[in-house]
């Protein structure tokens, strides 16, 4: 007697509980399981990229069928492949299509404007670097295309125009007034004239057809104030007098900000930002190289509703304000990588004071310099089970006692990125205190006397202080790694949600602890490049143990070999990024494996393999449909004069 079959709404909530990777695996099992996969709860908002070729013809026909979705679709001209594409899009997908995006194209505008009126449920509309669309100048210009536009996109909430040269306030309030509903807004990149005409050296005239002006920006605000919430105005030349008159539209009630790469910016500009505009939820300043702590007091006292901040770059930046920002109960991102002055101390006493509630789900400390063990022992403490992505690459003085503090206290962790980290080695990775050394954090803070450089040191008075490379640990024993599975102790293995993690440039770590602690049935993006001392082991134990890799970086491991790679391969069935450069082991025949193995591979780097071939490569390409992007600098046959 055969087992019926189970209901599709009880297959569809077991789905419910598996990540992507495992529920289009589990979509395979039969048709039923195909069905319930394809359940509106999982198909809501997917995007799917297809290339402007004949073959997605069909590809675009079949996705017709589902009833939302988004496209990306990728270098468009105007050939007739490309108008049939778009022909296509519009028959098939028409009021189906939540978003569009047309990346790297050089679509015409009769192209486009035969689309859009055909997609009445649009949302997102991305036409970023579509400077063929804007450079004659007369896009929209027909009253009749502006009609037909404006009556499918009156429900546009999204709209990407970053790093167009040729906008200017003619095209921008042709396309503008056909989008009424706007939420988001993108200028990213653009030539926005803030004080004055560039080309005229005056204030820039009303209605420009050379470029968009300040007047015009301020003039879309102030007609769609009631539900603009988020603006991108990164990278342009904005200066403190326009943010503040941006700022304090009549109304304007932003969420959202992102200033990235805006150098002209001062800390009292963002002061005037905190006071017009309190409700911003996410605020990017990122590389605003003119700021300083005084910016930063200033939005820890003004945002009282910040979640997300980004200060990357902020070089003149210092510990100060930092117990500050702990106050804001709701912030849950907090980037600081590259600010070079951040120790982590202010930030540690904001967090251990008791009127202190923000509860950090993100936190990015990338090339600090100065953050030490004792500052993330600290932080693991007071910030437990919240924490869910760690960044401190780079933070070259963090040594095992770190690892254990993170291992110990940060159970909840999905992201960790420690590379170049030199100083950690197997001990930490295993949960092991090295025999020779004492695990205590607070010896950082005991007075070790004064110290000299090693140039001072050849002059004859003092022998010169040891350098990090010369001090080699001991090596771990097959009695430590006995020790290791018998103790409960938090090794790496403790963190068993991991789904990325990144050990690049540990050149401390080995086999023996590579072997033993990666286990993580979730992981899908790992970083093992440059670790000289791993062998195939190691990589035949990650692909064992965490078989749902979508991405594994292996670059510059010279120990790494064509046997590892056949042993490997079956095992990485999902694996879509592999980068293998430098690795002088590994040869076609690794090739001819992944070929065989990783039909889902979708870019690959082999450069500097000296045994790989340029007819490998090319077999490679033809036999992976999926595989898009291949780097091969510098194998045999490749030609020197042009990048693969």
């Amino acid at each position: 007697m055969e087992t019926p079959d189970l209901p599709v709404e009880i297959i569809a909530y077991i789905l419910s509980f598996l990540h992507i990777a495992d529920r289009k695996e589990a979509s395979l099992v039969s048709r039923s399981w195909y069905i319930a996969s394809q359940d509106y709860q999982f198909q809501k908002g997917l995007t799917f990229k297809v290339p402007a070729s004949s073959s997605s013809l069909d590809v675009i026909r079949r996705l017709g069928r589902r009833p939302r979705c988004g496209i990306v679709i990728c270098h468009l001209d105007g050939s007739r492949v490309s108008r049939e594409v778009l022909v296509e899009v519009g028959t098939c997908l028409g009021p189906r299509l939540e978003s569009l995006s047309l990346p790297g194209s050089s679509v015409t505008e009769s192209s486009l404007l035969g689309l859009l009126p055909h997609l009445t449920g649009l949302r997102r509309l991305d036409l970023r670097g579509l400077d063929s669309l804007f450079m004659s100048g007369t896009f929209l210009s027909r009253e009749e295309s502006r009609r037909q536009v404006r009556a499918a996109l009156g429900q546009l909430e999204e709209l990407d125009l970053s790093d167009l040269r040729y906008l200017s306030d003619l095209t921008f309030n042709r396309l503008t007034s056909c989008t009424p509903q706007l939420r988001r807004l993108s200028l990213a990149g653009c030539h926005i004239a803030f004080e004055f005409d560039p080309y005229r050296g005056r204030p820039s005239a009303p209605q420009s057809s050379a470029l968009l002006s300040l007047r015009n920006l301020h003039s879309l605000l102030r007609d769609q104030v009631g539900t603009m919430q988020a603006l991108d105005l990164s990278r342009t030349a904005i200066t403190p007098e326009s943010l503040r008159t941006l700022a304090q539209v009549q109304g304007l009630r932003l969420v959202e900000l992102r200033l990235r790469g805006c150098k002209e910016l001062t800390d009292r500009a963002v002061e005037a930002l905190c006071k017009h505009q309190p409700e911003l939820q996410t605020l990017d300043l990122s590389a605003c190289t003119e700021l300083t702590s005084r910016a930063v007091l200033a939005l820890a006292s003004g945002l009282q509703g910040l979640h997300h901040l980004y200060l990357s770059r902020v070089w003149r930046v210092t510990d100060g304000g930092l117990a500050e920002l702990a106050g804001l109960r709701d912030l849950q991102t907090l980037d600081l990588s590259e600010c070079l002055h951040i120790s982590g101390a202010e930030l540690v006493k904001g967090l251990s004071l008791p009127q202190s509630g923000a509860r950090l789900v993100s936190l990015n400390f990338r090339n600090c310099t100065y953050i030490k063990d004792l500052t993330v022992f600290s932080l693991a403490q007071l910030l437990g089970s919240s924490l869910h992505v760690l960044d401190l690459t780079s933070c070259q003085y963090l040594t095992d006692l770190s690892v254990r503090s993170i291992t110990s206290y940060l159970p909840g962790l999905v992201v960790l990125r420690l590379g170049r980290c030199k100083e950690i080695t197997d001990w930490g990775m295993l949960g092991m205190v090295e025999p020779t050394k004492e695990f205590n954090p607070e010896k950082e803070m005991e007075d070790k006397g004064p110290s000299f450089t090693r140039t001072f040191g050849n002059m004859g008075f003092f022998q010169p202080p040891p350098m990090p490379f010369e001090e080699k640990p001991r090596l771990v024993t097959d009695e430590d790694l006995g020790t290791f599975r018998g103790q409960e102790g938090a090794s790496l293995l403790a963190l068993r949600g991991l789904q990325e993690l990144d050990l690049s440039g540990c050149c401390k770590l080995t086999d023996s602890s590579i072997t033993q602690v990666l286990r993580f049935p979730d992981l899908q993006k790992l970083s093992l490049s440059m670790l000289p001392e791993i062998t195939d082991e190691s990589l035949v134990a990650a692909a064992q143990h965490c078989y749902s890799l979508v991405s594994l970086s292996l670059s510059h491991c010279p120990r790494l070999s064509d046997q590892g790679v056949a042993r490997a391969a079956p095992h990485l069935r999902r694996l879509q990024h592999l980068h293998m450069a430098c690795c002088d082991r590994v040869s076609d025949r690794s090739l001819v494996v992944l070929a065989k193995n990783c039909r889902r591979l979708r870019s690959l780097d082999v450069s500097r393999c000296r045994d790989v071939t340029m007819a490998a490569v090319d077999l490679l390409q033809s036999q992976l449909p999926f595989l898009e992007n291949v780097q091969c600098h510098f194998v045999r046959g490749a030609d020197l004069t042009f990048p693969c």
